[in-house]
């Protein structure tokens, strides 16, 4: 691995309402990354739990110091590395909603950032079943990047996937190199759209995209896509699962050089500047 790459790995998993379990499954997959060199390991939405029934998430919701959390902490400080943890139920503002919670830990156990989710999933999914996320989580206002040894990161959660200016302040507003999209994608919609919005993402901010994904059936109401993504900044797939729905953790290398090359040879940071002088000047007259 070239002194200008970091290695990354994003996890794939299949939660379910029982903290213990995917806790022991978030720990095998951390030790799976720390093997292969990782220095920040993604898991995906609702990592800590699923739940069967409506209203057990809110029940579970806890502040992001609270046990459930902390015990991500000395699991991140125990095995010396940085965790994405995609969707955390933190409890909201009153006792009828949470807030759906990316959180970042660094390799000493310590919460770096978070960030709450913005869009929420209130979709009728065509040939599905409706959504209404909003009936119990509150929506984030912030947008949030963070540093890291893997670059700077721009955080979002599953449904923001599907607003481009998200991202867009992400990359020319905040900075960001690697775009972490933590989700839990239905498996219509992920068939449809996951791979194709993640690499528009990836092409239009030209910067990396790492999207660890819920896969297979959580109960029988719930069944999510998979299909775990790392992608470069040029929209090429870098990291994959062989197996959609499968668990365990994709790899690959943050390449700090073809993220510069990329950004120099096209270079739509300078060609939005230059729009923006031009409607301006245009608006001035």
């Amino acid at each position: 691995m070239a002194s200008n790459s970091v290695r990354v790995a994003a996890a794939q998993m299949t939660s379910i309402n029982d903290l213990a379990a995917n806790f022991a499954t978030c720990s095998r997959l951390v030790k799976e990354a720390v093997a292969a060199g990782a220095k920040l390991v993604c898991f995906p939405e609702s990592f800590s739990f699923i739940a069967a029934k409506s209203g057990e998430s809110v029940k579970l919701a806890e502040p992001l110091d609270g046990p459930i959390m902390q015990r991500y902490c000395s699991l991140a400080r125990e095995s010396g590395i940085w965790l994405s943890l995609g969707g955390f139920q933190e409890k909201g503002s009153d006792d009828a909603h949470l807030r759906n919670t990316h959180v970042i830990i660094d390799d000493s156990g310590n919460i770096r950032s978070s960030y709450s989710k913005i869009h929420l999933f209130d979709v009728d999914v065509p040939g599905g079943r409706a959504y209404k996320e909003s009936s119990f989580t509150e929506p984030g206002k912030d947008i949030v990047a963070v540093d890291s040894p893997v670059g700077r990161l721009g955080l979002s959660v599953c449904y923001d996937l599907r607003f481009p200016e998200l991202y867009q302040q992400l990359r020319f507003q905040h900075e960001a190199q690697v775009l972490l999209v933590p989700s839990a994608f239905t498996t219509i919609t992920g068939q449809a759209h996951w791979e194709i919005l993640l690499r528009a993402r990836a092409i239009e901010t030209q910067c990396y995209v790492i999207a660890a994904a819920q896969a297979g059936k959580h109960n029988e109401n719930r069944e999510s896509y998979g299909d775990t993504l790392i992608i470069d900044p040029w929209g090429t797939v870098v990291g994959r699962l062989p197996d959609r729905i499968s668990t365990g953790i994709a790899v690959a290398d943050i390449d700090f050089s073809l993220i510069d090359s990329v950004r120099a040879k096209i270079p739509i940071a300078k060609g939005r500047n230059d729009n923006h002088r031009c409607r301006n000047s245009q608006a001035a007259l």
